[in-house]
């Protein structure tokens, strides 16, 4: 494992909250930060090669999870997370880290946490941890890094191949 700091899911996680109380008329719950995250965690490490933070994802029947992140939020049930934000609880994360996970609420943000789940479901990584268990099937899968590299470099040579 790299030099991380396990906590840094936290600040990614507040930036989304953050973000969600400003520019979002859709609300920010556990399942939708939760897939937010994933996405977040899945195109960096495409695109760069190197994890933004540590925690591994799970494949859970409602979609990728990042069980520290779950068990922090689970008080709001299925509501709005609604946790007051500063700016200083998301202040190590850096300008281009900022950058981009601007570019993955820019895409995924819009979307509710139903629309995210079924979106993830329909996806190879999630799919592939979850090979030989049926839909409502409990695991404990971690969706590798590797599947994720793999499913959304195909997506971006699609894209650019257009």
């Amino acid at each position: 494992m790299n030099n991380m700091n396990p906590k840094k899911v936290f600040e990614v996680a507040n930036y989304f909250i953050y973000k969600s109380e400003s520019e979002s008329r859709i609300d920010l719950t556990n399942k939708k930060l939760n897939k937010l995250l994933y996405y977040s965690k899945a195109w960096f490490y495409t695109l760069n090669g190197t994890e933004i933070f540590e925690n591994n994802v799970k494949a859970w029947v409602h979609g990728p999870v990042i069980v520290e992140v779950y068990q922090e939020y689970k008080k709001y049930g299925f509501g709005k997370i609604t946790q007051v934000i500063s700016e200083n609880d998301f202040s190590k994360l850096t300008k281009d880290e900022r950058s981009f996970l601007d570019e993955v609420w820019s895409i995924y943000g819009k979307r509710d946490a139903d629309y995210l789940e079924l979106l993830t479901h329909s996806e190879d990584p999630w799919q592939n941890a979850r090979q030989g268990l049926s839909s409502f099937d409990n695991s404990d899968n971690n969706i590798t890094l590797e599947s994720m590299k793999t499913y959304y470099s195909s997506m971006l040579a699609k894209s650019k191949n257009k």
